[in-house]
């Protein structure tokens, strides 16, 4: 009699598989301003297979030859934990802060936004244009190039809403962000 194995694990020993829900972080990360820091930290990231969703660079402390990288990155709890140990123990950085888990920072991208369009569509280009507060900052016949600040999820909006209206291209800044009140990094 030949046993049904669809239901039974495919292991001698049955390990419970989690499937935690990923989530998407804003690391701050302040560091030496040197040749090759921003080599070593993304190849923390692409060593071990964890994905960069956004990437801002920086020196914000010019006498210090002090930088800030902000970081978005998506993973489970455990892996966005992993991604802070780990860089908190590279040499060149100073400190780490998750703005996600801060809740009290500000996060904008900064978005050009080229959109091709005559007659009826390019009323309708400039009509979301004003709404969603985005600038025209080059203007031809043919198209326009809109400048666009905001969160990330804003500017997705925009450019979808652009798409049926002749979008060519878009270029992105990337998140920058800092945390709210007096205190610093």
């Amino acid at each position: 009699m030949k046993q049904d194995t669809a239901d039974q694990p495919a292991s001698a020993y049955f390990i419970e598989e989690r499937h935690d829900p990923n989530e998407t972080h804003t690391l701050s990360v302040l560091v030496q301003n040197e040749p090759g820091v921003l080599a070593r930290v993304i190849g923390l990231f692409s060593g071990r297979g964890y994905n960069i969703d956004s990437l801002t660079v920086s020196e914000t402390e010019h006498a210090k030859h002090m930088s800030r990288i902000t970081i978005v990155t998506t993973g489970t709890p455990m892996v966005i934990q992993q991604i802070k140990h780990q860089l908190d123990r590279m040499i060149p950085v100073y400190r780490v802060v998750d703005m996600t888990t801060m809740g009290r920072s500000l996060e904008r991208e900064l978005a050009m936004i080229k959109v091709k369009g005559m007659g009826d569509t390019r009323i309708e280009a400039l009509r979301l244009a004003e709404a969603f507060r985005a600038r025209v900052i080059d203007a031809t016949t043919e198209s326009f190039i809109f400048e666009l600040t905001g969160g990330s999820d804003k500017i997705d909006q925009f450019i979808s809403l652009m798409v049926p209206l002749g979008l060519v291209e878009t270029s992105r800044t990337g998140v920058a962000a800092i945390s709210r009140g007096p205190d610093g990094m």
